[in-house]
């Protein structure tokens, strides 16, 4: 079964390109990961941009585990900045799991690296265009928006509705309300 979520897709739709981060929340397994690595993906797609143009990193894949350091994973995506004539869609699933590291370049002391100085160097590529999720209690919170300083906006994703539900149910609708109210959405 596949759920349309075009309430989300134009709110993504009507951000694009805007200079800020999209921070795409919610709780697990509410389809923010679906909404932007499928939904979105094949929307820029159609609209003419190219698949080596999107730039798709999954944080809670096992394969990705060693990008959950803020400058390995900041030299990843710059080295699949390949044309820069062309915008670059960066898609970061589960951005929380990003570690917090100390600054290599001040010996041990001062500030540490975060996710947050990775997407606002990203933000400020000039070609580039940044989409995140995460969905923590910390990503839920108001404080995420306050940390990207007035340079994000949030998308707040929520479990299916019964009308989006319905609208992909291949049956009788008393069924799919039986499902509906037993699964949830």
């Amino acid at each position: 079964m596949e759920v349309q979520r075009p309430r989300y897709l134009e709110k993504l739709i009507e951000k694009k390109d805007n200079g800020r981060v999209k921070i795409v929340t919610g709780v697990r397994r509410c389809g923010k990961t679906y909404l932007l690595f499928e939904l979105y993906r094949k929307y820029l797609l159609s609209c003419g941009i190219n698949e080596n143009q999107i730039i798709k990193i999954d944080l809670d894949a096992i394969s990705m585990i060693k990008y959950r350091n803020p400058i390995a994973l900041n030299n990843f995506i710059r080295r699949k900045i390949k044309n820069k004539e062309k915008r670059h869609y960066i898609f970061i699933d589960e951005i929380q799991f990003v570690e917090e590291i100390p600054n290599p370049y001040l010996d041990g002391i001062g500030e540490k690296i975060t996710f947050v100085d990775l997407v606002i160097g990203l933000m400020k590529t000039p070609n580039t265009d940044v989409y995140i999720t995460g969905s923590n209690s910390r990503m839920l919170s108001t404080d995420v928006l306050t940390q990207f300083r007035d340079r994000g906006d949030e998308i707040r994703v929520y479990p299916f509705s019964f009308a989006e539900f319905l609208a992909s149910y291949e049956g009788e609708k008393r069924v799919a309300f039986d499902e509906y109210c037993l699964y949830g959405g």
